[in-house]
């Protein structure tokens, strides 16, 4: 009576470890990474130029949105960017590989659970009726075996690997899904960028061809003078080649328009050979981008969540590896009938089973479980410096981008002082020219110092709206951790 109750002692411990187990390896906790308290670079808006058209817009919010890109108020933008979802193909190749990633979670599951075969099997064998220890006449050496059968295997995860290995495979899934809101993010930017890049484009050839026409004039009047005797056949000559190399520098312009429409219709997947953007010249309206404080982005950055699951995942590696020191326990189980004849299998004294256990131990490997383990480590202190960089690389992105703004803001209001001081200049020159007072050679100067600086202005606006896309994109766009799948 004793010996049984000590027996039925450890059912209930065995049963329970069987069930639990114990998750060997460390527990993940995210590393620490650079913080800054505030943002080097002041974002508040520049003063408006002098009597100039261009303003920064107000933000409608202090957060950034999903559709960040609306707020520039560009219809053609917006419809651009539609497109991007549905057809970009980069876009779809990190897509599967984020189904790829979530489906081997399911993978990684199923080892918690036992697997089950069941069949049917008909078989008829003769055996050698000359074979050693046969009594002639009695043993049967031809005869039937028929047999329905069920099985069962299961490896308790006792030591946490299959946990372990779960743990890796979310990480990763959830590392995928960052790497793809990043890719949607960059491609959505690039798009923004180069959008904006043919919008200054268009701006410049509005430019060129108002001054263009405006040489045109030019022209006409130093011919009329060099009829009236007024005038030199050198000035005439210098209105001329003034005016062809400035539409030399007009059609130039299609060069790069024409390389940046193909790059657009490429990121909304149509063949670059049926898409047309229709010119239009930049708008005026920048938007104020809410920067929040450094200490958010690591949230808002979809390539920073990449790097720390990352980091994650390689922790649980940990886990699986150093699971490799404890025994492999498998429980194995059979059912069923047999019978050596068909009418007979589905009765009681058909009935058959087994029940196994077994207990593997690896003695001795020469290290390698080791040699593995220290691999895993070494591997996840990778990962944590390439967790910090891509923090560091972060803040550096932000500040470059604000630091942009802010000088191409102060640069604005120069240029736009430049601009009114050229413009100045060229009026002077041409009352001074039909006044007889001067060459030609005063007006073409005075035209080169104008159309210089008002292409300069027109770059400058473009890049203050690629600089500000670029903004949105260091800044996450809208995303942040809550996004990632829980899987």
């Amino acid at each position: 009576m004793r010996t049984h109750l000590r027996a039925t002692g450890w059912v209930g411990p065995a049963l329970l470890l069987l069930l639990t187990g114990c998750t060997v390896g460390p527990n993940y906790h995210r590393p620490s990474a650079p913080q800054a308290p505030s943002w080097k670079e002041n974002a508040a808006p520049p003063p408006n130029p002098p009597n100039g058209t261009w303003k920064q817009a107000e933000p409608s919010d202090g957060v950034l949105k999903g559709k960040w890109w609306e707020t520039y108020g560009d219809p053609q933008l917006n419809s651009l960017e539609d497109k991007v979802a549905v057809s970009n193909q980069t876009l779809k190749i990190a897509m599967e590989q984020y189904f790829e990633a979530r489906e081997q979670v399911q993978v990684a599951r199923s080892q918690y659970y036992p697997t089950l075969a069941a069949g049917f099997s008909a078989e008829r064998t003769r055996n050698s009726y000359n074979q050693p220890n046969t009594v002639r006449g009695i043993s049967r050496y031809q005869y039937n075996t028929y047999s329905i059968a069920g099985q069962a295997q299961w490896e308790p995860d006792l030591w946490g690997q299959v946990r372990r290995t779960v743990e890796q495979s979310r990480a990763s899934a959830q590392q995928s899904a960052a790497l793809l809101a990043n890719v949607e993010l960059s491609v959505r930017a690039e798009l923004a960028s180069d959008y904006f890049e043919t919008r200054g484009l268009d701006s410049q050839k509005e430019l060129l061809d108002n001054t263009v026409t405006s040489y045109q004039e030019y022209l006409k009047l130093t011919q009329i003078r060099f009829h009236g005797g007024v005038a030199t056949e050198s000035d005439v000559a210098l209105a001329q080649t003034q005016l062809e190399t400035t539409r030399a520098q007009d059609i130039d312009v299609g060069v790069a328009r024409a390389q940046y429409e193909h790059a657009i219709a490429t990121l909304i997947g149509v063949p670059a050979s049926v898409f047309s953007l229709p010119a239009m010249p930049l708008g005026q309206n920048i938007p104020q981008v809410p920067v929040g404080v450094p200490s958010e982005l690591l949230e808002r950055r979809p390539d920073i969540a990449a790097a720390e699951r990352q980091v994650d995942a390689a922790n649980a590696q940990i886990g699986i590896a150093i699971s490799a020191y404890y025994p492999n326990i498998s429980l194995t189980g059979t059912g069923g009938m047999l019978s050596g004849e068909p009418g007979t299998l589905i009765q009681g004294p058909s009935e058959m089973w087994s029940l196994g256990a077994s207990a593997v131990e690896l003695i001795f490997d020469a290290g390698r479980r080791h040699a593995i383990t220290e691999q895993a480590r070494d591997a996840y202190d990778q990962q944590v410096a390439n967790y910090r960089q891509t923090v560091l690389t972060a803040f550096q992105d932000v500040e470059d981008n604000l630091s942009t703004l802010r000088i191409l803001d102060q640069e604005w209001v120069t240029q736009t002082a430049a601009v009114a001081a050229a413009r100045r200049s060229l009026n002077i020159s041409t009352n001074r020219y039909r006044g007889g007072v001067t060459t030609y050679l005063e007006v073409l100067t005075a035209q080169t110092a104008q159309l210089t600086n008002e292409r300069t202005q027109a770059d400058i606006a473009t890049r203050q709206f690629v600089a500000s896309v670029q903004l949105i994109r260091a800044l996450g766009g809208g995303w942040d951790t809550t996004q990632l799948p829980k899987l």
